[in-house]
C-alpha cells in the first residue's frame, strides 16, 4: 500500500464548521473610505471592503484624452466611419497624478481589496476604446500592486462575444506582466442573468452608443456562455496560479451541473447582490434554500471563498451619519458613567442586517463530518506521489497511518469471520497435516505483507469469535517492520503467530508446527495489497507469487477479486498544480498521482445507461486457477530466489520480456456522454473489491465490500478513509462542445520487470441522428517512465 492512508478523524472535532469572511462592495464608490469610514464599516460587521484605484477625475481625463484624439482625427481628415492610416498613432494614456486617486498605502490597505474600474472596455470593437482600456487597466494594477494590494479584483466582459473575450483575455495575461506579486481576480456572474452585471456604464456605452448598452432582453440564455468566457481567460493565462475568479451569484440559481463547474474552478469570492436577497415574514433579509445548499458546498472547500456583499450598505451618506468613531472607541467619562450606570456599552453600532443574516447562515451550516475534519480537509487536491510498496521499505509512522481507519479493518475482519463459518459450514478440508498425516482441524491463516499487524489482529480476533482453531503464519519483507512483528507476537499474540522475514512470491510454503519438514498448503491467504485503482500496487503480481501455496479448490483469497472504475473530470486546481512541477519534474503530467479530488467536475452525465459516470476498466479475481505457473515454470519464485531467467514459450509483447505476466495486462475502451460543453483535465480513478463472496449455494449475493466509488462508497464501507482517488493527468486540456462523447482508452502494460499505465482520450461530437466528428484528443500518455517495480 502506498501513503494514500491516511490519520484516524476520530481526533477532530467534529463540531465545527467554516468560517464566513465577509467584505462589503459598493458599486456606486468613487473614492477610498477614509481611516474613519473605514472604521465604520468594520463596526457594521464586515471584515474587509473593496476600494476604487482611481476616481472620477481619472476617469473623465480618460474621456477627454478619447474626445481631443477623435477630433484631431478629424482635423487630420479620418472621420470614424473611414479606415484611415493604420499608421497612426493611437494616444497614451498619462501616468497617474495625486489626483486621479485616493488610494494610497496605509496599515490597513492588506484589508482593502482593489476594484480595477467597470468603465474599462477590453472587449470594445473600437480599436481606440480598446487601446485605452487597456493602457488603463494595467496603470491601474500597477498602482495598486506598488500600493500593496494583495488581490485586484477586475470586471469581466460584459458579453460573450468570441471576439471580445480573447482581447479581454490578451489583456489579463499582459496585466500579469505589470501586477508582479498581485492576484488576479475576475468578477464573472454564474450565467448571464439579466442584472447581474455591473451597473455603471463601459467608455463604449459612454462614448459611442449614447444611448446606453444594447440590451439583452428577449435573448435566450446560454447557461454555460459566461462559464466558457472564463475557460478562454484562463487558458490564455495558461492556468497562472495567480488567477482566480469571483462568481456573482444570481437571484435565481442554475442547474446543479453549472453549479458544480464553478466548484471546479479557482474560486476566490463569491458575491452577492442586495437583489439576491429576499424579505422574510419579520421583515429582514433572507436566502432562498437553494442558496443555502449552494453556499453551504461551496464552503467546504479547503480554500475557503470569501463573500462580498454587493450593495447592501452603509453607503456614504449613512457613513457620513454615524458617530466619530473615535468617540465610540474612546467616550467621555460622562458617557461611560452614564453607559455604566446603564448598564450598556456606550454605544453599540448596529450590524448590517445582510451581514447579521450570512452569520446567521454560519451558524446554521452542518457540522463537518467525518470525512470532513481538519486532518482530512490538508489533503484536499494535494498531490501525492504514489510510493512502491515492492521496492521501498514504509517506515513506522506512514504503517501508523495506514492503521488509523477502523473501516477497512472492521470489513477485512467480517470478511475473515464470514470465511471461517463457512469454512465449518460447508465441512470444508483443512491442509494444516500433510496428506497421509492425522486429520487436524486448524485452519492454516496467512497474511502476506504483514507491515505492523493489524490484519493478523483482526484476523485473530475472527478466529476468537468464532471458536475456529487456527495456525497463523505473518509474511513481511520490510526487515524494520519485522523487528516489531516479533515484538508484536511476544506482546500482543502470545507467540501464537509464526513471523517470517521474506517476500511472498519467494516464500516456500507453510510447515506445520508438528511437521516442520513437510511444507503445505493455505487455506485462507489475507493480503492488503490494494492501491487506489485496485491494482497499481501490483497485487496481482504478488498474488500470483503466492497463491501457488493455496489449498485448491477450496482455499480462500481475501480480497477475492477487485475491479478499477474511471471518469473524466475536470480540475482546474490539479492541473495548475502538476504544470508547475513540470520544471523539476519531466515526468509530471504522465504520472498517475494519489489524490484526494475534491475541487472537481465529473463533466460525464449520470444515468445514462451502459454509459455511467463511473464505469469499470476491468477487475482481477484471486485465486487465479490457471497461469503460465502452473505448466511447470514459477517466474515469481524463481526470479525471487536468485535463478537464473530462463527462456520461456513466446516472449511476450514486450522486446525481452518473457510473457510471463502477459496476463496481468489489462486494456479497456469506455465511452462518456457529456450533455453540456466543457473541459477535463484528466482521468479519476478508484476501485471496489469483494473481500469475501459467500460459497453457501443460495447465499452468492452475500458479499462483504469496501469500495472508494463516490456513489457506493457510503453503501459498501461508509467513511473508509484508507484509499485517495488516483489521478491520471492530461498534458493538455481537451475542450469538448455540447453533446459529446468522451471515448477513453487505458492499457495496463508490464514487461516482466514493471508495470504501468498508458492513457489516451478522444471526443465526438454529433452532428446528425447516425453521425458524429472527431473534434479533439489528447496524445497518448504513458508512465512507463515512473512505473512500479516488481
Amino acid at each position: 500500500m502506498v501513503s494514500d492512508k491516511h490519520l484516524n478523524p476520530a481526533s477532530d472535532n467534529f463540531e465545527a464548521r467554516p468560517h464566513f469572511y465577509i467584505g462589503q462592495h459598493d458599486s456606486g464608490r468613487s473614492e477610498t473610505l477614509s481611516d474613519g469610514h473605514y472604521s465604520q464599516v468594520l463596526n457594521s460587521g464586515f471584515n474587509f471592503v473593496t476600494t476604487p484605484i482611481t476616481n472620477p477625475h481619472f476617469h473623465q481625463r480618460v474621456i477627454d484624452l478619447y474626445k481631443s484624439h477623435v477630433q484631431r482625427r478629424g482635423q487630420w481628415g479620418i472621420s470614424g466611419t473611414q479606415k484611415g492610416n493604420p499608421s497612426t498613432p493611437l494616444p497614451v494614456v498619462p501616468t497617474l497624478t495625486d489626483k486621479d486617486t485616493s488610494y494610497f498605502p496605509s496599515h490597513y490597505v492588506g484589508n482593502m481589496v482593489a476594484y480595477a474600474s467597470p468603465w474599462i472596455d477590453l472587449c470594445s470593437n473600437d480599436a481606440l476604446i480598446s487601446s485605452i482600456s487597456r493602457q488603463v487597466l494595467n496603470l491601474e494594477v500597477a498602482y495598486a500592486n506598488f500600493c500593496g494590494a494583495r488581490g485586484i479584483i477586475v470586471p469581466g466582459p460584459r458579453d460573450d462575444a468570441p471576439r471580445g473575450v480573447l482581447q479581454y483575455a490578451r489583456a489579463i495575461q499582459e496585466a500579469f506582466q505589470v501586477a508582479t506579486r498581485a492576484n488576479l481576480i475576475i468578477h464573472m456572474p454564474m450565467y448571464r442573468e439579466p442584472g447581474l452585471e455591473e451597473k455603471s456604464k463601459t467608455l463604449s456605452a459612454e462614448l459611442i452608443e449614447q444611448d446606453g448598452q444594447k440590451s439583452g432582453a428577449g435573448k435566450e440564455i446560454e447557461l454555460f456562455s459566461a462559464w466558457d468566457s472564463w475557460h478562454t481567460i484562463r487558458s490564455v493565462c495558461n492556468y497562472s496560479v495567480r488567477l482566480f475568479v469571483a462568481v456573482r451569484i444570481p437571484r435565481r440559481l442554475p442547474e446543479l451541473d453549472l453549479q458544480e463547474r464553478w466548484f471546479a474552478e479557482p474560486l476566490h469570492y463569491l458575491t452577492i447582490d442586495s437583489s439576491a436577497f429576499q424579505t422574510n415574514r419579520a421583515g429582514h433579509p433572507s436566502l432562498s434554500k437553494y442558496h443555502q445548499e449552494c453556499i453551504n458546498r461551496y464552503m467546504r472547500l479547503k480554500n475557503v471563498p470569501w463573500f462580498i456583499l454587493s450593495d447592501v450598505g452603509p453607503d456614504m451618506q449613512a457613513l457620513n451619519d454615524m458617530p466619530d468613531p473615535m468617540a465610540v472607541e474612546f467616550p467621555s467619562l460622562a458617557e461611560a458613567n452614564q453607559a455604566l450606570k446603564e448598564n450598556r456599552k456606550p454605544y453599540m453600532p448596529p450590524v448590517n442586517p445582510y451581514v447579521g443574516y450570512m452569520r446567521y447562515l454560519e451558524r446554521q451550516q452542518p457540522p463537518f463530518s467525518a470525512m470532513e475534519t481538519a486532518t482530512l480537509a490538508s489533503f484536499q487536491d494535494w498531490l501525492q506521489s504514489p510510493l512502491q510498496p515492492l521496492s521501498d521499505n514504509l517506515e513506522s509512522a506512514t504503517y501508523e497511518m495506514f492503521e488509523g481507519d477502523p473501516v477497512k479493518y472492521d470489513q477485512y475482519e467480517l470478511a475473515i469471520e464470514e470465511a471461517m463459518k463457512e469454512w465449518r459450514e460447508l465441512k470444508k478440508p483443512t491442509s494444516s497435516a500433510p496428506p497421509g498425516a492425522p486429520p487436524c482441524e486448524d485452519l492454516v491463516v496467512v497474511v502476506a505483507g504483514a507491515g505492523r499487524g493489524p490484519l493478523m489482529t483482526r484476523a485473530i480476533r475472527a478466529a476468537e469469535h468464532t471458536n475456529t482453531p487456527v495456525q497463523l503464519w505473518a509474511l513481511e519483507k520490510n526487515q524494520n517492520a519485522y523487528v516489531y512483528l516479533l515484538r508484536k507476537n511476544k506482546e500482543d499474540w502470545g507467540n501464537r503467530v509464526k513471523v517470517i522475514k521474506t517476500d511472498m512470491r519467494g516464500w516456500e510454503g507453510p510447515r506445520p508446527r508438528d511437521y516442520p519438514d513437510t511444507i503445505t498448503k493455505v487455506d485462507i491467504l489475507v493480503t492488503e495489497l490494494l492501491g487506489s485503482f485496485g491494482d497499481n500496487e501490483l497485487s496481482p503480481e504478488c498474488l500470483d507469487g503466492i497463491q501457488r501455496h493455496i489449498a485448491r479448490p477450496h482455499g480462500i483469497s481475501i480480497p477475492h477479486s477487485y475491479t478499477a472504475h474511471l471518469s473524466p473530470i475536470a480540475t482546474p486546481r490539479l492541473f495548475a498544480d502538476i504544470g508547475t512541477r513540470v520544471a523539476n519534474d519531466p515526468n509530471a503530467f504522465e504520472t498517475p498521482w494519489v489524490v484526494r479530488l475534491f475541487a472537481l467536475d465529473f463533466v460525464c452525465q449520470k444515468g445514462v445507461p451502459g454509459k455511467g459516470r463511473f464505469q469499470q476498466a476491468w477487475e482481477f479475481v484471486h485465486p487465479v486457477e490457471h497461469t503460465q505457473a502452473d505448466d511447470g515454470y514459477d517466474f515469481a519464485a524463481d526470479r525471487h530466489h536468485g535463478a537464473r531467467l530462463l527462456a520461456a514459450s513466446g516472449v511476450g509483447s514486450m522486446a525481452t520480456a518473457t510473457g510471463m505476466n502477459e496476463h496481468n495486462t489489462r486494456h479497456c475502451h469506455l465511452t462518456f456522454v457529456c450533455r453540456n460543453q466543457g473541459v477535463i483535465h484528466g482521468l479519476a480513478g478508484y476501485f471496489e473489491s469483494t473481500l469475501y463472496a459467500s460459497q453457501v449455494p443460495g447465499r452468492e449475493k452475500d458479499l462483504v465490500e469496501i469500495s472508494i466509488l463516490p456513489d457506493q462508497i457510503d453503501k459498501k464501507s461508509k467513511d473508509m478513509v484508507s484509499w485517495f482517488p488516483i489521478f491520471f493527468p492530461l498534458k493538455q486540456p481537451l475542450y469538448f462542445p455540447r453533446d459529446t462523447e468522451l471515448e477513453v482508452s487505458m492499457w495496463r502494460q508490464t514487461d516482466d520487470t514493471k508495470v504501468w499505465y498508458e492513457w489516451v482520450v478522444e471526443a465526438f461530437a454529433w452532428v446528425g441522428p447516425n453521425a458524429r466528428i472527431k473534434v479533439g484528443a489528447s496524445e497518448m500518455h504513458s508512465s512507463r517512465k515512473v512505473a512500479c517495480m516488481m
